[in-house]
């Protein structure tokens, strides 16, 4: 992913932020009609997804609804661990396979395969001790005009919107003036 090439090539900080794309869809999910068939050419997507090694699973009929994913990201980054490891084990359940990241019991077995304490996790999630902070960061995200995901933005200022190309964040580096990591 762009954001782990960054981080290894640049001296910058890396703040995962929540956003639900429909915040219409309910706590249990929605099934959905699939948006591609097995048959249809690759998405623009599909194509930078397979450039970065991400195969994308077609005929998907159900969408969580990832409230309970942004919560356990949220803590994982407050108490420090690798939430880079665990949006990317997230990214995978979710588009890669057929997981539920909505579902408590999903979201345990991954927390704990990256890591997390699952009793923990459990009573984080059962009381809801990030929902507010998710609730409100989604609603600034919405505020300054985020409207789809990814969203990178930069000094709080500049942003570059969707699944662009390596190219398009060196670009931002040069023009922020962010130093290579040793002097490069």
């Amino acid at each position: 992913m762009e954001v782990e090439k960054l981080r290894r090539e640049y001296e910058l900080d890396v703040h995962w932020w929540p956003y639900l794309l429909d915040p219409s869809i309910p706590p249990q999910g929605r099934e959905r009609e699939p948006r591609t068939k097995p048959d249809d050419p690759p998405t623009h997507l599909e194509l930078r997804g397979e450039r970065a090694g991400i195969t994308f699973r077609r005929g998907r009929r159900f969408t969580p609804n990832s409230h309970l994913a942004l919560e356990t990201a949220e803590y994982a980054q407050e108490i420090g661990h690798d939430d880079e490891g665990l949006h990317r084990a997230l990214f995978a359940a979710h588009f890669e396979g057929e997981a539920d990241i909505g579902d408590l019991e999903t979201l345990l077995e991954i927390g704990g395969e990256q890591g997390l304490d699952r009793d923990e996790l459990r009573a984080v999630l059962d009381e809801g001790r990030y929902r507010e902070q998710v609730d409100e960061r989604i609603t600034i995200a919405r505020e300054i005009g985020v409207r789809g995901v990814p969203t990178f933005i930069f000094n709080e200022r500049d942003a570059v919107v969707g699944a662009q190309e390596y190219a398009v964040f060196e670009q931002v580096m040069e023009q922020l003036e962010v130093p290579r990591r040793n002097g490069e």
